[in-house]
């Protein structure tokens, strides 16, 4: 019976320190970023591996097949295992090449301040998720700069708000789009029913009002 209590014992203390490990290891396994990703922090990625000539495609803050390669070719030239998921080692290694500016983060606050800084947070959000979700449906250009600058889609661009300096509020309005947050649930257009004068916007099926804005597909 002595015995038995010590082997029982025994156990749960090795459990113990087994349960103590894991949530050390989950983090550092959730930290790494690869495939089906969607965050700032991509978006980060994708321009360091640009500013040192890895990725050539546009930013889009989301991990598909061309991040993957860009990261397996900067893996492959630094001595790291070439598995195209960007690790603790492959961050660290590409954060001692310096500094980068996330431009891209940037241009999606700015857009954000232009056209709805009057909205609230959530209504904010909504507009950075509209981007994001013409970046990944293949009827826009690829890369949030280029969804933003496309001629004729983004009146702040037109009439010049685009240039003003985007507030902290915008900049973490962008920044809960990049990591997922849609209020929009999937719209790929918005317009202000009080002064919209386009019919094809307003024939659109609407998915949702937040504010001043009607969302729509």
């Amino acid at each position: 019976m002595k015995k038995l209590s010590i082997l029982i014992l025994s156990c749960a203390c090795m459990l113990g320190t087994v349960l103590s490990v894991a949530p050390g290891q989950a983090q550092a396994q959730s930290s790494a970023l690869k495939k089906g990703v969607q965050s700032e922090r991509v978006l980060e990625l994708q321009q360091r591996l640009h500013s040192l000539g890895y990725f050539k495609a546009g930013f889009t803050g989301y991990y598909g097949s061309l991040t993957s390669k860009a990261v397996t070719r900067f893996q492959r030239d630094n001595g790291l295992t070439p598995d195209g998921v960007a690790g603790a080692a492959t961050q660290a290694k590409l954060k001692s090449f310096g500094k980068v500016r996330v431009t891209a983060l940037d241009q999606l606050a700015r857009i954000i301040y232009s056209e709805a800084r009057g909205e609230s947070f959530k209504g904010q959000v909504a507009v950075g998720a509209v981007v994001l979700n013409r970046v990944q449906s293949g009827e826009f250009p690829s890369s949030i700069p280029d969804v933003i600058l496309q001629p004729g889609q983004f009146t702040a661009v037109q009439d010049g708000q685009y240039r003003l300096k985007p507030n902290k509020t915008a900049y973490r309005a962008a920044r809960q789009a990049l990591n997922g947050a849609d209020p929009t649930n999937g719209s790929l257009f918005y317009y202000n029913p009080a002064i919209a004068t386009a019919k094809w916007s307003k024939s659109r099926p609407a998915v949702i009002s937040l504010g001043r804005h009607t969302f729509t597909n």
